[in-house]
């Protein structure tokens, strides 16, 4: 792969000027189509093959008319200080705000809320139910300007109006901040770990053309493929930061060659053969992880998944092939000043040990002292995350000035809080002799539990073969009492078959919410064998080493704990809420456990691969196993801590963006990047290679002869270029061990 690589690096040096109209020529297609295509759908949570989808699907075919997936919004109204909604100005106010709202465009039906009993028992509070014909993504601008201008005008005389439901858009600036912060900071970092404009440039300018063309090919094919917006946010937030790392590393490798006295063509070449070997795995290990999500079997998450794999994907060849064009572009002006004007061949570097250097040789002297005091330091960070409660957000963590949370409470106060998280109940009576004696029977059934708050009558579709009844829960949405109230419905349904022929099933999005976590939970041990055991084989190929991959893999379960701790500890405890933007602490987002698994599992990797790599290239030129590390460090320690620190500047900006789950995303995204980089990969792998010295790169003979040699480290590539300084020194091959 390395001699492969190292022509694809020379010909795009060479041939520069077309590698870079051939990627601009790519990005203005990809804008272009993008500027075309429909807007985006918003997210939707769809689950394949759990009982909530089906009901429905149910209730979508028998009650078409009804829109089961249509867009709703319940509007509460309460009378002024000392008045009641009954009294006649209070009913005169009701019958206005219902006949303003029944007005607005794609309305399907307003509830009125005396004929609907939903007014409090107080009588000074009541909602009216709006049900529109299409789903919250195709409502229109007007129909949402209606409910606004309805809800307006029916505040005046002291009267509080609010509104909740998916029909409410709440509003999201999603304009670029997030991305203009991280290339803010990645550019500072760049030019101090470079010292050369044009060196920090070349990585910025290869991350945006790289992003850009993901993030337009995702817009192009966003209605077709219902990709929405969180989509994109996710690509971008992954795109970017690895866009600009790889090409960092590149970058950061051909200076070293140009300093060893290559000619500017070689070292692009060198760079790219070496390095960019790293790339290529680093970026498989990724979207090997990313790709890895459709196996949750969960629409949302597998299409954010291969959507930032693609990305990803598109990241490795600018890097492969825009990059060495730049370089090409840039000559001996991608060196810092000093370095462009010293004797071709000479380091410039002072003779006082990097801090890379001299930090590995401190944890070579102190092993077990470092591997600990990592070790129970994230540990302790860890141990909030068994504190972790999982759910969906709803309207209930919004931030308190919001209308949505506004009238979240004020159900919740006059009517209790299951008024916000009711069940739907689908009774399919196709199969019983007596369609509604057997409706009847549910609702008695589910009366008798004693669990609800309320049952509302069945109400029947056109062909009276399905009948759908409302349960109220006592308990509010999130609470653990609800989740056992739909466990007992569903409990009821072999019964009430083999009694009345009747199917029920349980909807709504609490129930919903249900069905979302358990299904994560059940894919989670598929999804980890799956990443893990795919990244465990391509790490092999990389290191060839057992050990070192298992390394890996162990400290990857440390550093994800860690930060599934810190967000817990911010998101859910509320500790430094503030600071972080977390208006309202609550349960963690139920993807958020997989999702992180996913992600900070390839983005671990990557750093395990450029460190590492480094490591193993001196081991096999001849160096000892404790020099092999001090090299790594020296050659590799600096730039993968300026890789880390613009990996997490992009991911904290994101943590300033409106959305809850784009928020939570960047913070844990940014911690975890900061774990496994700072502590992991900087402490803990130094340490156990230092503890286990030459049997770190172990491998067995028959293993050894059946995993293909993909000379990551470049010595083949050596060979083939006769290197004279290099070959002076007998190459080491890898420990091996027979069974």
């Amino acid at each position: 792969m390395a001699t492969f690589l190292y022509r694809l690096g020379r010909r795009a040096f060479r041939r520069r000027g077309l590698i870079a109209l051939l990627w601009a020529a790519i990005l203005v297609g990809a804008g272009v189509a993008a500027s075309a295509a429909p807007a985006p759908p918003e997210d939707s949570f769809s689950m394949p093959g759990t009982e909530s989808q089906k009901a429905f699907d149910l209730l979508d075919e028998r009650f078409p008319a009804a829109g089961a997936e249509g867009a709703t919004a319940r509007v509460v109204i309460r009378a002024p200080e000392g008045a009641k909604i009954s009294d006649p100005a209070g009913k005169a106010r009701v019958e206005q705000l219902v006949t303003a709202l029944g007005d607005g465009p794609q309305v399907a039906s307003v509830a009125d809320p005396f004929e609907a009993d939903a007014v409090s028992q107080d009588g000074t509070t009541a909602y009216a139910s709006v049900n529109y014909t299409v789903n919250a993504m195709e409502l229109t601008d007007r129909a949402r300007e209606s409910l606004t201008a309805a809800t307006d005008e029916a505040r005046s005389g002291g009267f509080t109006v609010e509104t909740g439901g998916d029909a409410v858009m709440a509003e999201q600036e999603m304009g670029g901040t997030a991305e203009l912060i991280g290339i803010g900071v990645a550019a500072v970092v760049l030019v101090l770990t470079f010292g050369s404009l044009v060196a920090a440039g070349m990585p910025l300018l290869s991350a945006i053309i790289g992003v850009g063309i993901g993030i337009s090919g995702i817009g192009a094919l966003g209605s077709t493929l219902e990709l929405s917006a969180t989509t994109s946010t996710l690509a971008t937030m992954i795109g970017l930061a690895v866009a600009i790392d790889y090409a960092l590393f590149i970058v950061s490798r051909y200076r070293a060659e140009i300093a060893e006295g290559r000619t500017p063509e070689e070292a692009a070449g060198r760079a790219v053969g070496t390095a960019g070997s790293a790339v290529v795995f680093a970026g498989l290990t990724v979207i090997v992880a990313l790709a890895g999500l459709a196996v949750v079997n969960i629409p949302i998450l597998t299409k954010m998944g291969l959507a930032a794999a693609a990305t990803v994907g598109i990241a490795v060849l600018i890097a492969l092939t825009m990059t060495p064009a730049l370089l090409g572009f840039a000559g001996r002006r991608a060196l810092s000043r000093r370095d462009r004007k010293a004797p071709a061949g000479q380091r410039t570097a002072s003779a006082a040990p990097k801090l890379g250097t001299r930090w590995a040789r401190f944890v070579l002297r102190r092993p077990v002292t470092v591997l600990l005091t990592a070790v129970i330091g994230l540990g302790v960070m860890a141990v909030p995350a068994t504190s972790l409660e999982l759910g969906l957000p709803d309207e209930g963590s919004s931030a308190p000035d919001t209308t949505q949370r506004k009238a979240y409470d004020m159900l919740s106060e006059s009517f209790g809080p299951g008024f916000n998280g009711p069940l739907m109940v689908t009774v399919d009576t196709r199969g019983a002799d007596d369609a509604k004696a057997a409706a009847a029977t549910v609702g008695k059934e589910i009366s008798s539990l004693g669990e609800a708050a309320a049952v509302t009558p069945a109400n029947f579709n056109e062909q009276g073969d399905t009948a759908v009844l409302t349960v109220v829960p006592r308990t509010g949405p999130s609470d653990a009492a609800t989740e056992e109230l739909v466990k007992d419905i569903r409990s009821l349904s072999d019964g009430i078959r083999s009694d009345t022929g009747a199917t029920i099933l349980v909807t709504g999005m609490t129930a919903m919410t249900i069905d979302f976590s358990q299904t994560l939970d059940d894919a989670l041990i598929p999804y980890l064998a799956l990443v893990v055991g795919l990244a465990f084989l391509l790490l092999m190929l990389v290191f060839r080493s057992v050990l070192v991959p298992l390394k890996a893999a162990l400290g990857f379960l440390l550093s994800v704990a860690a930060a599934l701790g810190a967000v817990v500890a911010v998101f859910q405890w509320g500790w430094l809420a503030d600071v972080f933007g977390a208006d309202q602490p609550g349960p963690i987002m139920s993807m958020m456990p997989i999702f992180m698994i996913g992600v900070v599992f390839g983005l671990a990797m990557d750093y395990e691969v450029f460190l590492v790599t480094r490591m193993r290239e001196a081991y096999v030129h001849g160096s000892s196993a404790a020099e092999s590390v001090t090299t790594g460090f020296t050659h590799g320690g600096r730039v993968v801590a300026a890789a880390a620190i613009i990996m997490i500047s992009v991911f904290s900006g994101f943590i300033m963006e409106d959305d809850d789950m784009i928020k939570m995303m960047g913070f844990g995204l940014a911690i975890a990047v900061l774990f496994d980089a700072f502590v992991v990969r900087m402490a803990i792998v130094p340490a156990v290679l230092a503890l286990l010295g030459t049997k770190a790169w172990w491998l067995p003979t028959w293993l050894d002869r059946v995993l293909p040699n993909v000379d990551v480290e470049g010595e083949r590539l050596r060979k083939e270029l006769g290197d004279t300084a290099e070959s002076a020194e007998p190459a080491r091959e890898p420990e091996t061990a027979g069974v």
